[in-house]
């Protein structure tokens, strides 16, 4: 071999080509000819360099042939290697062309020779000059141009390759832009390189591309799913999911081996959620699976989807940000997307859904009130951020329920957990997602029937609250599996004999569920079963297992084990008499059972004897533990239950018993209404000599007592209104028991108000609401000529009309704050929205056709009037549609008669007819405002305006109707004089609501403030003011109440810029020197500040108002400070000139508004010291407790800290404007005057001198004062 070699060495010495091409061809050994070959050729001579080209071009294709043994072809790569720094510039450069051809036509069979190409690029990129088209290149730009074809195959080889940042980045680049024209299916691959490039850099470079790219072909799947023209997708969806879910796999690999890419991918997401997509959302769900980022990533999404919410609140209020920033990116469906594409097999990315949807519920539900204690009724619809947030949370996880079975014994068992274990807390939010849980997968609850099994356990040890809302949730699954009712009755009984009192309420409200819902007649009616079960087998085994003979001795026996609760607590047992009126419309069929209880309870209180009076024995109504007295039977509630049962037999009289019931009852409650009207208030020990503080026993008893025999009396009325039949002397006994009742009602009022202002409020009625509803369509819209007579007597008493509709407005107010009602059909919304929209008809009637001037001529009270409470009515019937039943409203407002003369408006649209009401209720004020200030009435016209600001939220803002409600508003603004503030107050509030969404409010708050500064003067005696009168509204004594509305409006104003300064500051790359934003920005804050130099020239009184001011001029230059800090950061990064519009800003504020801030403080600080001094001496005078005169004055103090406060911010904007000075070049501070020093504390040598003065004799006093702050601070 070392004589082969010689040999071709000294053939390539000669001049004889042809002779070393002969011995070559004889040779067998490849490895022994290129050696020598390359021995023999000096690189230094022109052939020699020649000759070893010639072996590198011949040795690439002989590699790649695949003749050669891996061995040899190994070796032959290796040898090149290790010869490659010694060819020329040129030949290199030749060489990585060949490479490149070769790549490009796909000549790279084995791919064995691409080993030697990172080493030629090295060594080009080592050259010092080569010859490029018509010029020269540096070989390190020369290497650059081989990147655009090596890319697509050759980047694991590019991993050895030493790269600059730039050619890093140029390379990611250039692959990131190529995504678009390959195949889908060869995308993983290429990402799957990228990320292993990532490794040297362009992190950040690598990921944004691949998320856009995925975001990019989200956003044209969906656009050709909404085409319905496309019949055929370009690209399938199920293939993009699959590619989607490879990808993101992909990314999770290498964040887990490199901690700095995921430190780089979380903190994208951290400053902005606008770059959020439901593949990000995905990857980030599958990044959390990794413990280290778990925290972090909830952290992100958390913050993400709160400030989208918040967002569009702000821009859903607000008509200048809608115009401005016509999209907006909304999180929660990009959450709910990814939930719906996890379906394609994305099982990395399902358990964080899970996560996420519990964080959120947990993170956003609704948190205890004060005390622990929660508020009543579940909200109807998710209006503030955090409770969207919350909802998000359980469609999420109701999503993920209905599609991925492996998680749904996961997301049963969390829910199930929290509901037993959040015993502090409210749980609606879960209770619901259960609910919504049964329905959608009855069959696999009754999989997992032991979970439920265990959580009956604790129901009593539960909240009532949730015992309630789970019992609930699982009556579709009781009804179809007889082991879940077995295990619940058996729960429930043993939790009637606890010694809980709430667990023998749990078991009440148990067994009174199970009654409504397991009808005695019949198979099970589909109402009465929500969820939809598919499964034939549960049919057979509701109707075969089920039915009515096992029903009713099923509900036969339940009702036996409630029959205990009538010896327990007056809670219990109120709860039962509650129970039995849904029961009993649920199930009628056991009013026979239910009567005989109540019948046979009720003779233990009732007076059999018909001569003695009263007809009730009370005392055993009540129970004494020592000095404390508590009702132990609710006996109003039990007789009213009885009176409800007994309407069930007008329509059933198929059994003897019945009647027999029937006529019993019947004859108590005559006799009881009968003995009612003959009792004195004497014969109960309650007249008007009777105690009734409820500081003693006696009080407390006589309390009671007064309350349960007001019941009584409510009880019967409603009893004889019923069986009356329009009879007169019927209604004249109704009449007698009111009297009697109202009688008492005052005696109560009167003695419970003893030391303060009596109380006009109404007892809490009995009546139920459909009586109620009944009782006022007779009162004032039943115009039959047979029952006038009777009704006559009912309707000549004004108490009682008054009692009728107070009674209305209490219902609705507790309908409002709970979501039910006492009483029948109390719990039914169906049934409740009927009878409010029976009311609504009545009281508009009334209000409208009866004018409250011709009620009670010549008589003036300082109550309120029946048209006032009609109009009272209205609107809490109107604000609680719009709370408990949104969607209803168009109905409630059809269900209002039209006026006769408006009869033929176009009532068709919902807009028309909620403006025709809205026009009603124009005139009604407008009439009310064209009387004069003598007749007008304040307290009626505030009631007018704020069922106007009701209505006006259901008008569109893009309406027509719209536009004429703002323009009738600033009509009437700039007509009325009336010295009310109240009445001005709720007149501004519904114009600047309403201007909001139609436009900016800024050039209103201009004309207010000058209209302000006008009516209230100058803070410089000597300075007349230009009288300007844009608003009548404002005069002089409700121009303070308008400033601070238009301190809140100015408040309002600063958040949307503070908010648009915030979107720009993360979007600073893509700003362009004539940006409408930023022009939006400026003209807003450039009139806001016009408007506040008004405001801050007027001759406020010291208080609230001046304080309001001086805080919102200081948030003024603190966001003026975030706009400089803006303008900073836009001249470092993209070096653009600064708008003209901002140096006026500039400007502006500084020759306008600063100064005329010092002299306001200097106002606003006299001021303060006066009203201090004044306090001060006041205190002295009258108070002897030097603690609390230090306290009130140490609150004064702590109020003036605003005009500090402000000189800070002041300060701050002007020191920020320096640095923009000097970033732009442009000299900002010209338009600025030098602020002045000054101390803000107030002299204690001069107050005390001045307090001296005042009193010399309490210098004691004085030196005790001045050491009352240390005291304090040694305590803390």
């Amino acid at each position: 071999m070392r004589a082969d070699m010689d040999k071709i060495v000294s053939l390539s010495d000669g001049d004889s080509t042809e002779e070393l091409q002969k011995y070559l061809s004889s040779l067998t050994d490849d490895q022994v000819k290129v050696c020598p070959l390359l021995t023999g050729s000096p690189p230094s001579s022109t052939e020699g360099s020649n000759r070893r080209l010639l072996v590198y071009q011949h040795c690439i294709p002989l590699c790649e042939s695949g003749d050669l043994q891996p061995e040899v072809a190994s070796d032959i790569i290796g040898l090149l290697m290790l010869e490659t720094h010694t060819l020329s510039g040129p030949s290199l450069a030749q060489l990585a062309s060949i490479f490149v051809e070769a790549i490009k036509v796909g000549k790279m069979g084995s791919g064995k020779s691409l080993e030697l190409f990172p080493t030629v690029l090295t060594a080009l990129a080592a050259c010092e000059a080569l010859s490029y088209g018509k010029g020269e290149l540096s070989g390190e730009e020369y290497k650059k141009q081989f990147y655009l074809y090596i890319m697509y195959l050759c980047l694991p080889d590019f991993r050895d390759v030493p790269l600059s940042s730039e050619e890093l980045q140029f390379l990611v680049e250039k692959v990131l832009r190529m995504f678009i024209k390959l195949d889908l299916q060869e995308i993983p691959p290429l990402v799957y390189q990228l990320l292993l490039l990532s490794a040297k850099g362009c992190k950040k470079q690598i990921l944004d591309g691949i998320i856009s790219y995925f975001k990019e072909q989200d956003l044209c799947q969906e656009e050709e799913q909404k085409s319905l023209d496309l019949e055929v997708q370009s690209i399938p969806q199920d293939q993009l999911r699959y590619v989607e879910g490879t990808t993101i796999l992909h990314i999770v690999f290498a964040v887990r081996l490199d901690h700095e890419l995921g430190r780089e991918f979380l903190k994208n997401f951290k400053t902005s959620y606008v770059d959020l997509c439901p593949f990000s959302i995905a990857l980030l769900l599958s990044v959390a699976r990794i413990q280290r980022y778990e925290e972090q990533v909830f952290e992100v999404l958390k913050g993400g989807i709160i400030k989208s919410f918040k967002d569009e609140q702000l821009q859903q209020g607000s008509k200048f940000l809608q115009d401005l920033i016509p999209g907006h990116c909304r999180v929660a469906q990009m959450i709910l997307d990814t939930v719906k594409n996890s379906v394609f097999g994305w099982d990395h990315v399902t358990q964080g859904l899970v996560q996420l949807g519990f964080f959120l519920m947990d993170t956003f539900g609704p948190k205890p009130g004060p005390f622990g204690k929660t508020s009543e009724g579940s909200v109807t619809v998710a209006r503030t951020p955090t409770q969207q947030a919350c909802k998000l949370g359980g469609q999420v996880l109701l999503q993920g329920f209905k599609i991925h079975e492996p998680i749904r014994g996961e997301i049963l068992e969390q829910v199930l957990n929290r509901l037993v274990t959040k015993t502090a807390s409210p749980v609606n939010h879960y209770l619901e997602l259960f609910s919504d849980i049964v329905v959608s997968a009855p069959m696999i609850l009754l999989e997992s029937s032991s979970k439920v099994t265990e959580t009956f356990d604790h129901l009593s040890y539960l909240p009532l609250a949730t015992v309630q809302g789970l019992l609930k949730a699982v009556q579709p699954l009781l009804k179809v599996s007889m082991s879940l009712k077995d295990a619940l009755i058996l729960v429930l009984r043993k939790a009637m004999f606890s010694s809980q009192l709430d667990g023998r309420k749990s078991a009440v409200t148990g067994f009174l569920l199970l009654l409504k819902n397991f009808k005695v007649l019949g198979s099970l009616a589909s109402s009465q079963c929500s969820q939809a079960i598919s499964s034939s087998q549960i049919q057979v085994d509701v109707h075969s297992r089920y039915n009515s003979a096992a029903n009713e001795a099923f509900c036969l026996e339940i009702l036996s084990s409630l029959r205990r609760c009538l010896g327990q607590q007056a809670d219990v047992r109120l709860m039962l008499y509650e129970g039995f009126y849904d029961v009993l419309r649920r199930n009628s069929q056991l009013a026979s059972s239910i009567m005989q209880t109540l019948c046979s309870h009720l003779r233990r209180y009732y007076e059999p004897e018909q001569d003695l009076l009263p007809p009730m024995k009370l005392e055993p109504c009540i129970t004494a533990h020592g000095d404390q007295v508590f009702l132990q039977e609710p006996l109003v509630l039990c007789l009213h239950c009885t009176n409800f049962v007994s309407v069930f037999f007008d329509d059933d009289e198929e059994e003897e018993e019945q009647e027999g019931y029937q006529s019993e009852l019947q004859t108590i409650l005559d006799s009881m209404t009968r003995r009612m009207i003959k009792s004195e208030l004497e014969d109960f020990e309650l007249d008007k000599s009777a105690e009734f503080s409820m500081g003693s026993s006696v009080g407390v008893k006589n309390n009671i007592y007064a309350v349960l025999v007001m019941g009584v009396y409510e009880v019967l009325m409603e009893y004889n209104f019923i069986k009356a039949d329009y009879s007169k002397t019927r209604f004249e006994e109704l009449l007698e028991l009111f009297n009697r009742y109202h009688k008492l009602s005052e005696i109560l009022k009167e003695k419970s108000g003893k030391g303060r202002v009596p109380s006009n409020k109404t007892p809490r009625s009995l009546l139920s609401l459909g009586f109620i509803s009944t009782l006022l369509t007779v009162l004032f819209r039943d115009s039959t000529q047979s029952k006038e007579e009777a009704l006559s007597v009912l309707r000549s008493s004004g108490e009682f009309l008054r009692y009728a509709v107070n009674v209305a407005v209490q219902k609705i107010q507790q309908l409002e704050e709970t979501g039910h009602t006492d009483g029948p059909d109390g719990q039914n919304p169906d049934r409740t929205f009927r009878f409010l929209c029976d009311m609504t008809s009545v009281l508009m009637w009334r209000y409208t056709n009866i004018p409250s001037v011709v009620e009670d001529p010549g008589k003036k009270e300082k109550r309120s009037s029946l048209s006032h409470l009609c109009l009272e009515g209205l609107l809490k019937i109107f604000t609680t549609c719009q709370q408990r039943y949104p969607d209803k409203m168009a109905q409630l407002l059809s269900n209002m008669d039209i006026a006769e003369d408006d009869a033929d408006k176009d009532n068709g649209s919902v807009t028309e007819m909620n403006y025709f009401y809205i026009r009603q209720f124009q005139r009604t004020l407008f009439s009310q405002l064209s009387g004069g200030e003598e007749e007008f009435n304040s307290k009626e016209a505030q009631l007018l305006v704020n069922i106007l600001s009701v209505l006006s939220r259901q008008l569109k803002p893009s309406s027509q109707q719209f536009v004429q409600m703002i323009t009738w508003t600033v009509k009437i603004c700039k007509e009325t004089s009336f010295e009310d503030s109240a009445f001005s107050k709720g007149l501004l509030s519904l114009l600047f609501s309403l201007h909001v969404l139609y436009k900016s409010p800024v050039s209103l708050l201009l004309e207010l403030c000058q209209d302000i500064h006008s009516q209230l003067g100058d803070i410089d005696q000597d300075v007349e003011v230009e009288k300007q009168f844009h608003f009548a509204i404002v005069n002089m004594k409700t121009a303070s109440t308008v400033a601070l509305l238009v301190l809140s409006q100015v408040d309002r104003v600063l958040d949307e810029v503070d908010w648009l300064i915030a979107r720009k500051k993360s979007h600073t790359a893509a700003a362009k020197s004539q940006d409408p934003i930023e022009k939006a920005m400026t003209l807003q804050l450039g009139t806001l500040l016009t408007a506040l130099n008004e405001l801050i020239q007027t001759a406020l009184l010291p208080g609230t108002c001046t304080i309001t001011l001086l805080r919102e001029l200081s948030r003024t230059y603190t966001i003026l400070t975030t706009l400089v800090k803006y303008y900073i950061q836009v001249c470092t990064s993209q070096h653009r000139a600064l708008p003209a519009r901002f140096e006026k800003l500039v400007k502006l504020s500084g020759s306008h508004l600063t100064p005329q801030c010092y002299s306001f403080i200097t106002y606003a600080q006299v001021a303060y010291q006066l009203l201090l001094l004044c306090k001060l001496i006041k205190l002295q005078l009258l108070d002897k407790t030097n603690s609390s005169s230090s306290r009130k004055g140490a609150k004064l103090l702590r109020e003036t800290k605003a005009i500090p406060n402000l000189i800070f911010s002041i300060e701050q904007y002007e020191k920020y404007l320096i640095t923009l000075s000097k970033k732009s070049k442009v000299n900002l501070m010209q338009y600025m005057k030098l602020s002045t020093s000054r101390d803000f504390r107030i002299n204690a040598a001069t107050l005390d001198a001045a307090l001296q003065e005042q009193d010399d004799g309490e210098e004691t006093t004085e030196s005790q004062e001045t050491q009352e702050p240390k005291q304090k601070k040694r305590k803390q």
